[in-house]
């Protein structure tokens, strides 16, 4: 997670913009889990959007990032008066050294599965999480715009083209982990059992035309389309790499991101108009995966 580290990242707007899980992902979740409540693990918890939701849930929520810019965002957002039972520490996933052994009943990550370095989380898991225990990882991949298949194949050349001016060469290399709906990550089956996945790809011919459940959608404007694919790590990496190519919201020549939107608007009819362009509404859905398995 070294961009969302660095202290020139945005917790704020990640906050902001960033899609939210919805109700039915959490009751597949909950759905899945069996015995004690007491303790639940939330690992990458960035702006601690998982943590809030399922402190009702559980006696103890604890939330860890070894980002302290994303910690300060969890904690000002997460009032002890209203959250009293949530804590909040600066780690990294794999070193948890002040949880026991066997003391947590259920460990997520949401967005965050694909930072982990697994040969050595696992045996951390293994330590923590108790017998009968839950893991629970899940993520969603590039957004699809599933009325404008135009736009989409744009974005697909701009996320993923292999030119330094494009924004392929600056993802980070769990990238690929997303993308392939976390079929890489393997619980070992000396340790866990049950495991489950449950997957999404959206089409382009209109709403819930894909493949799959279906859990990340999200209707945005497109100039909150571009400030929310602002919060992608290759996108600030290679802000980092173009400095002087600033947005034109700062009274820059444009960035990446303006780059890519001047394409799609020439590209989709319906995105021409010249005044007020950014108020437009389009419908988003999001690839995704949900990674359950049980604790032996």
């Amino acid at each position: 997670m070294a961009t969302f580290a660095k202290p020139t990242f945005s917790a704020t707007s990640y906050a902001a913009f960033r899609p939210s899980y919805p109700a039915s992902l959490y009751s597949h979740v909950l759905a899945y889990h069996r015995g004690p409540k007491t303790l639940l693990l939330d690992l990458g918890c960035g702006h601690g959007l998982i943590s809030r939701y399922l402190a009702e849930y559980f006696s103890k929520v604890m939330g860890t990032d070894p980002s302290t810019g994303m910690l300060g965002q969890a904690q000002s957002s997460t009032p002890k008066t209203e959250y009293p039972n949530v804590e909040f520490r600066e780690a990294t996933a794999e070193v948890l050294p002040f949880l026991s052994d066997t003391s947590v009943d259920m460990v997520v990550a949401g967005q965050a599965a694909h930072w982990f370095d697994y040969p050595k989380l696992f045996p951390e898991m293994k330590r923590v999480v108790r017998k009968g225990g839950t893991l629970a990882f899940w993520g969603y991949s590039d957004p699809v715009f599933v009325e404008f298949p135009k736009a989409t194949r744009i974005l697909e050349h701009y996320m993923y083209g292999n030119e330094d001016r494009l924004l392929g060469p600056h993802w980070e290399p769990g990238r690929a982990i997303v993308r392939n709906k976390l079929r890489d990550i393997k619980p070992p089956t000396s340790d866990w059992t049950t495991i489950k996945r449950i997957e999404y790809e959206p089409g382009t011919n209109g709403p819930r035309t894909g493949e799959g459940t279906m859990f990340m959608n999200r209707r945005l404007t497109l100039g909150d389309c571009q400030n929310y694919m602002r919060t992608f790590s290759s996108v600030h990496t290679w802000q980092e790499k173009h400095p002087k190519r600033r947005k034109r919201e700062e009274g820059g020549d444009g960035d990446i991101v303006d780059e890519m939107f001047d394409e799609m608007r020439q590209a989709e009819p319906g995105w021409q108009v010249e005044e007020r362009w950014e108020e437009k509404e389009v419908e988003l859905e999001f690839g995704s995966a949900l990674l359950l398995a049980r604790k032996l």
